[in-house]
């Protein structure tokens, strides 16, 4: 079978089992290293009127790197560097496109100017001190379980979500000297996967509310989102709260201004709106709103507009909330960007400035990069081509600066 049938196959598994309502419901953390910025390929870095950048993870099993890129006042990139994170990138089972299946597998925290990676073949979490497009200061930290996929940041804290066995969540404070393990944070997600877990059965994202209240992740198969109230010392209650999806296979989260939660569904390509309680209970305000499209995985905001990515046929779709707090298409047709040659296998997505939309090819390694248009309408602006493409595993984790 060629490699592009075994792709294609994969693929139509995924959209089988993530749409089948059989799937099975899939310590002390220590600093294992600290050194340098580990750079592979440097470029100085020059001051520049718009000097911001965004940054894509190769996800390689050889030795996971950062790819670096600087972004212009008009949005278009261009590179500026490469810089390994000291850890090794991972390969989700069966997964057909997204090696880990997950939302916020690489994070910018704005407010420390760190950006952190997660290193999911060697169970491992990287920060860098960000300085326009030059990064220092690596510190690589173990996340305390197996196979790490996503990151999520709230003031001084960060937490990581392990996909592998039983799965977890695992606290730390970010300091100026980097990363520090919150001891007594580590939370068990009581699910059942291998160390290297089934995709469909993997946690698909871990978010924390915009007030920081509650940590909350979703459990794709198992149809659950779980919420982890947060202490005032950051640690999480003992146990979720676990409510049921109103959507089959709940996998990323967003939030709108008002603080309701988005969650997009992979089943049927649906997003389905919440409010959260202080108490850890949902209460569905907008039930599961289709978009047409084949296998929703990725939902990131972008000022008034939300936008979603459907791998299974490479779209873009675009979401606009109104002052009742109610979720619509932007356009009948579900799309906001179509699918070109060099834009296969769409998965995960970044916003820059609310007006920039940068998002993942995983399959024909590319980045295509849109302005927000005033009525939500995607322009395109930028392609970036030669990152490492879906085989037997392929970049995932964008972030924009």
């Amino acid at each position: 079978m060629s490699r592009h049938n075994r792709r294609r196959s994969k693929l139509q598994k995924r959209v089988t089992v993530l749409g089948s309502g059989t799937v099975a419901v899939a310590a002390v953390v220590a600093t294992v290293n600290v050194a340098s910025a580990g750079q592979v390929s440097p470029t100085p870095h020059v001051a520049s009127k718009a000097d911001h950048a965004v940054f894509v993870q190769g996800n390689e099993l050889t030795g996971n790197t950062i790819h670096v890129f600087r972004r212009g006042d008009d949005g278009k990139l261009t590179a500026a560097g490469k810089y390994a994170t000291g850890g090794k990138g991972g390969d989700q089972v069966d997964a057909p496109t997204d090696s880990l299946a997950s939302q916020g597998s690489l994070v910018y925290d704005k407010r420390s100017g760190r950006l952190l990676a997660v290193n999911a073949g060697s169970g491992t979490l990287t920060s860098f001190a960000v300085h326009g497009r030059k990064m220092t200061d690596r510190q690589t930290v173990s996340t305390g379980g197996d196979f790490p996929v996503g990151i999520a940041v709230s003031g001084d804290l960060a937490y990581v979500m392990n996909a592998g066995g039983a799965g977890s969540v695992q606290g730390f404070r970010i300091t100026a000297k980097g990363l520090k393990p919150l001891s007594g944070s580590y939370r068990t997600l009581g699910l059942k996967n291998e160390k290297v877990p089934l995709f469909s059965s993997s946690p698909g994202q871990a978010a924390f509310t915009p007030d920081g209240r509650s940590l909350i992740v979703t459990t794709k198969s198992a149809n659950t989102l779980e919420v982890f109230p947060i202490g005032r010392d950051g640690r999480p209650a003992h146990k979720p709260v676990v409510n049921r999806s109103a959507g089959m296979v709940p996998f990323a989260i967003s939030f709108d201004k008002a603080g309701r939660m988005l969650v997009a569904e992979a089943a049927k390509s649906t997003v389905s709106t919440y409010n959260v309680r202080h108490d850890g209970k949902l209460k569905a305000v907008q039930k599961p709103l289709p978009n047409g499209q084949d296998t929703l995985c990725w939902l990131e905001r972008a000022g008034d507009f939300f936008y979603g990515g459907n791998t299974g046929n490479s779209t873009v779709s675009g979401y606009r909330m109104n002052a009742h707090g109610r979720l619509a298409l932007t356009n009948d047709a579900g799309i906001a960007a179509a699918p070109s040659g060099k834009s296969q296998g769409v998965i995960d997505i970044a916003v820059a400035a609310d007006k920039f939309v940068y998002v993942q090819n995983a399959t024909s390694g590319t980045v295509d990069g849109f302005r927000v248009e005033r009525n939500g309408s995607l322009t395109k602006v930028t392609t970036i081509t030669e990152l490492p493409a879906f085989a037997k595993s392929g970049m995932e984790g964008i972030a924009a600066e």
